[in-house]
Order: structure tokens, then C-alpha cells, then sequence
């Protein structure tokens, strides 16, 4: 009987082993699968110039290799947008320089941007991107007619009666503003063939990435620093606070115009003031949904301030309720409106000085300039933009804190160059 049974004992034996194997090496293939299951699936980088015989492409993957690289990953490629349709223009164009027998324009302008972006750019040209921005450190004297009476059209234009930042600009001279306001300001300047922008400074070429562009850190290259820390107030509020530690999950490249919480949970830049989500469409102008004009030493609101609203309130409700968003306006634009009398208080601080002759007819020469300057377009306007952007921080410590303060050395100067004129 047991010398039966051996053999049967033994292939038991080995078929529980076979078994017991199978199991512990399809428990570890799972294992291994879920441990790797939010890894990044790597794909060879997409060039759809890979394959090209055009002169523009063949030369400059020779001299200028990274620029293809960058063009042959992007849509526009991927299009068979050719750059000769961007670059290439006839003799005599504005701008234009002869090259290898052609002439092109080394930095395509808004206007051959316009052959395929008509209402980007018709929207573009009607916000504060375009010729305000330029404007703000520039002036208007060096607009042609043309532009000038385009930039007198602008809403966002209307505002002209400040002219500190030109002063400014002035004070620092031309070699230290090529680093300092035109880097962000040149957004709007006007290009030779009298068309307006820089497309480039918020769409980087030449890949021309959707999610680059709706990406907060582009923005960040202008809207950061004491005058307008729109950045840093992101960063530490719930919407920042939600990109940083969950963003990476996003749909970043979804299809222009169907956006949803789906793709985006929680508002970025692009999400609040420039893509389609909600009941809201796309814009290119920047202050489309916005209701006052916080920019100003003494906010006042938008001509179109109750539509702008609506069109933000839809984007608000995909995610908040009705009352909360109600409060929140109410709230806001009480905030708003004390930073207003604040400021007002300091013009009214300031006025004996100014009716009797006391300040200086140039801008920026005494200490009480400064001041003066800072207290609304440094701490007024970073109170105003934390309060609206929900950033607790700027809205007190580097924003009304700050007035506060202001106001305080002003009424000290002021009071000293009264006494001063008084002994004399």
C-alpha cells in the first residue's frame, strides 16, 4: 500500500509547489502593477518636423537645433503651420529683414498672428495686454494717430491721469528699463507694421504649450513684487493651496472651450480670468470678468462692472453655492471701498502742501514722493488684490498694515514742511 501511494504522495507534492509559486509570483506582479500605477508612461518625444524636407526646417536643425526640437513637439506643427506662414512676409514690409532670399520678421508680430487668431487678438487688443500696459511706463507720445485713437477706444485705456510710472521709467533711463518695465510692459508695445503685443510673452515659443500657457507660473513672470504680488497671494490661498498639492493630476492639455472641475478641481489664473469653464466662454482679454479697476489709486468700477461679474460668478459656480458667492462680493467690495478712503485720506494729507507750493514740480526727488507713491500703488493696491484673490497675509500685513503706516509718516512730513514754511 505505501509503495503505491509514494508516487501519487510525491506528484501532490509537486503540484502544491507549482501552485504555491503561481500565487506568490501573481501576488508580486500586482503588487509591482499598483506601486507603479501613478508612474508616467514614457513616450518618445512627438516631432512632426521629423520627416521634413522644408529649406526653413533642414537649415535650422542645423543652427538652431532646439528651436525645432520645440516647434516639431507643437500643435501648430502638428497643424502644418509652416514658419515661413508666420515669419516669411514681402520685401518691404515693416520690421522686415532680408534672409537667406526671402524677408521675414524675426518675431512674428500680432498681425500675422491675426491670419488664424482673429478674436484672440481683436479680444487682446481690447484689454489691459495690449496698448494700457505698454502705455503705463511709455506714455502716449510716441503713439502714431492710429494707435492712439485705438488705445483712447480702450476701456482699460481711460485711465491716463496718473502719470508716476512714466516718471519712473524716466528716472531709470533706457539701459535700465530694458530689464525692468519693458520686460513685462512690452506685452503691449506697438510692433513696426503698427500692429499691438507680444503673443510670445504669455504663449512661449516655439513650442506654444496649452498647458505652459494656463499654467500659473507664466503669469508669474509679471504679476509678483510689492505693486502687484498676484503670485504670492495665489500661492497662500485655497485655489494656490489645492494647484500645488494636487495639480499635478490635472488636465492640463483638455480641449480648449470644455473645460470642467472635472479637469480642473480647483481655478488657476487662466481658469478665473481667461479659458472657457462654466457658463463662461473664452476670452483673451484679461479683464473681462473683472468688476473694478483695482490698478487705480482710487478703485472705481468697470463700465461694464455687472456683466464682468456675471461672466465670473459662472465660473465661482461650478464649484460654490449662490449666497456664498454673494457674501463674498459684498465683503470685497466693502474692503475695497476702505482702501479707497484710505487713500483719499492721504491725498487730503498731502493737499496744503500742494496748494501752497511746497512740493517740488519733479516727481521723485524728496522722500515724501516715495511715500506718497507706496502707499497706494505698492500697499493699497497688494490689500485690495489679497482681498479679492483671498490671501489673508497681503491683504493685512503687506497690504492695509502698510497704509496704515504710510499714512502715519505722511501726516509727520507733511506737518514738518508746514512748520518748515512757517519759520521762514
Amino acid at each position: 500500500m505505501s509503495e503505491s501511494t509514494g508516487p501519487l504522495r510525491s506528484g501532490r507534492l509537486l503540484i502544491l509547489g507549482l501552485l504555491i509559486v503561481i500565487i506568490v509570483l501573481g501576488a508580486a506582479l500586482i503588487i509591482v502593477a499598483i506601486g507603479g500605477a501613478g508612474e508616467p508612461v514614457h513616450t518618445d518625444d512627438v516631432d512632426a518636423l521629423a520627416n521634413s524636407n522644408d529649406e526653413c526646417v533642414v537649415c535650422h536643425r542645423r543652427t538652431t537645433p532646439g528651436i525645432i526640437k520645440q516647434y516639431g513637439a507643437s500643435t501648430m506643427a502638428m497643424a502644418n503651420v509652416s514658419c515661413r506662414q508666420c515669419h516669411e512676409v514681402n520685401e518691404g514690409y515693416p520690421g522686415s529683414v532680408e534672409h537667406e532670399g526671402s524677408f521675414v520678421l524675426a518675431t512674428p508680430t500680432t498681425a500675422m498672428c491675426e491670419k488664424c487668431h482673429a478674436t484672440e487678438v481683436a479680444q487682446y487688443n481690447q484689454s489691459r495686454h495690449g496698448l494700457p500696459a505698454y502705455v503705463a511706463y511709455a506714455g502716449t507720445e510716441d503713439l502714431s494717430p492710429e494707435l492712439l485713437a485705438m488705445y483712447e477706444a480702450i476701456p482699460e485705456g481711460g485711465f491716463a491721469k496718473d502719470k508716476s510710472r512714466n516718471a519712473i521709467a524716466e528716472l531709470e533711463g533706457p539701459d535700465m528699463r530694458k530689464f525692468t518695465c519693458e520686460g513685462c510692459h512690452n506685452v503691449g508695445l506697438p510692433a513696426a507694421d503698427q500692429s499691438v503685443g507680444q503673443c510670445q510673452k504669455c504663449h512661449l515659443r516655439h513650442e506654444f504649450s496649452q498647458e505652459q500657457a494656463r499654467k500659473p507660473e507664466t503669469c508669474n513672470h509679471c504679476h509678483i513684487g510689492p505693486d502687484h504680488p498676484q503670485w504670492e497671494i495665489y500661492q497662500e490661498s485655497p485655489h494656490g493651496i489645492a494647484y500645488m498639492t494636487m495639480g499635478h493630476n490635472w488636465n492640463w492639455t483638455a480641449e480648449t472651450g470644455t473645460l470642467s472641475v472635472e479637469d480642473f478641481p480647483a481655478p488657476t489664473c487662466s481658469i478665473c480670468h481667461l479659458s472657457g469653464f462654466g457658463s463662461t466662454g473664452t476670452t483673451h482679454d484679461v479683464g473681462d470678468r473683472l468688476t473694478w479697476y483695482l490698478f487705480k489709486p482710487i478703485s472705481d468700477r468697470r463700465p461694464s462692472w455687472q456683466d464682468n461679474m456675471i461672466r465670473m460668478q459662472g465660473v465661482c459656480m461650478e464649484c460654490h453655492n449662490q449666497n456664498f458667492i454673494e457674501q463674498f462680493y459684498t465683503n470685497a467690495d466693502k474692503a475695497t471701498e476702505r482702501v479707497n478712503e484710505w487713500v483719499v485720506e492721504s491725498n487730503e494729507i498731502i493737499k496744503p502742501l500742494e496748494e501752497q507750493g511746497l512740493l517740488t514740480p519733479e516727481q521723485f526727488d524728496e522722500t515724501i514722493d516715495f511715500t506718497f507713491f507706496n502707499l497706494w500703488h505698492h500697499w493699497g493696491r497688494t490689500a485690495k488684490f489679497g482681498v479679492w484673490m483671498q490671501g489673508p497675509d497681503y491683504s493685512q500685513w503687506h497690504g492695509a498694515y502698510e497704509v496704515l503706516h504710510d499714512l502715519a509718516e505722511l501726516r509727520e512730513m507733511v506737518a514738518e514742511k508746514l512748520e518748515q514754511a512757517a519759520g521762514e
